[in-house]
């Protein structure tokens, strides 16, 4: 396998072939439009007398069970456009489809994981996860068992009646994981959430995720500037060049293997990750010459 070998949809072909992806991959049978559908999304905002561009005419779809990385540099509009389909920003131009539907507006179909776990300090790690629960109305017994069920998924089952403030890095991240799956959102959007952890805790907590996504089948849409992280986690790995951010390249991963749990050590030690890895960084960096 060679990097001029994969299968990759440029900035200039997307358009036409954005479809292709959703259709070709296994999934529940919820219809055409399953998913996600992005559509010319674009952002600006002025600064003075002067009119910036964030995002230029984003065309994205995402099938239901899909795991998509999104890459590039930091200062992409990366969280931007986490931000656009998780309803908190309005794009300038273009739309956003859920399901065929229309979206504008936070969702429980959508679910977010930040960068910071950001849990209720003074909530055991079973209160954070059985928060959203709680606020949507679900009777004590019938939470807990949810809470209960994912609190196991993501491993923490022996720390359930701790606080934040006890809990290491990477177990706030699981709990914070485990609060987004429990609302059962059809999408989850992570936001670099393992950024700040370090390496041993940062590929423990993207294996963890990834067998989540292999026993869930949801939608999982990954924010990273991490090579790695993105060959490690994504069916598909979408590029993305700053000034405006628009993505430059679409890649069906080859490495991805669909059923079984991957041995990231493996992986890393192949030819064909070292050849991928190495399209990835000089994708990345050409991002370079359209920096102001």
């Amino acid at each position: 396998m060679t990097a001029t070998s994969l299968s990759t949809t440029t900035r200039d072909e997307h358009g036409a072939r954005q479809n292709e992806h959703a259709s070709s991959c296994p999934g529940p049978d919820t219809g055409s439009a399953a998913g996600i559908q992005l559509t010319d999304i674009s952002l600006s905002y002025r600064q003075g007398s002067q009119a910036v561009h964030v995002l230029d005419r984003i065309g994205l779809s995402l099938a239901p069970d899909e795991f998509v990385c999104l890459l590039g540099p930091s200062g992409c509009g990366k969280s931007t456009l986490l931000s656009i389909i998780a309803g908190y920003v309005q794009p300038s131009g273009g739309s956003v489809r859920i399901d065929g539907k229309h979206h504008t507006k936070p969702t429980p179909q959508v679910g977010v994981v930040f960068q910071h776990a950001n849990l209720f300090p003074w909530l055991s790690v079973a209160g954070n996860v059985e928060f959203g629960l709680r606020m949507a109305g679900i009777g004590r017994k019938e939470r807990r068992r949810i809470a209960s069920f994912y609190i196991g998924l993501v491993g923490l089952e022996a720390s359930a009646a701790r606080l934040p403030h006890q809990l290491s890095g990477g177990m706030k991240q699981r709990a914070a994981l485990a609060r987004t799956l429990a609302t059962e959102p059809r999408i989850v959007l992570m936001d670099e959430p393992f950024s700040a952890l370090d390496a041993l805790t940062r590929e423990s907590m993207q294996l963890h995720v990834r067998r989540i996504w292999q026993q869930t089948r949801r939608c999982f849409f990954l924010i990273t500037h991490d090579v790695d992280e993105a060959l490690l986690l994504g069916r598909r790995i979408i590029v993305m060049h700053p000034n405006p951010g628009t993505i430059v390249q679409d890649i069906r991963n080859p490495l991805f293997q669909d059923t079984d749990a991957p041995s990231f050590s493996i992986l890393r030690a192949s030819k064909d990750f070292a050849d991928l890895r190495q399209h990835l960084v000089s994708m990345i960096a050409g991002s370079g010459s359209n920096s102001r």
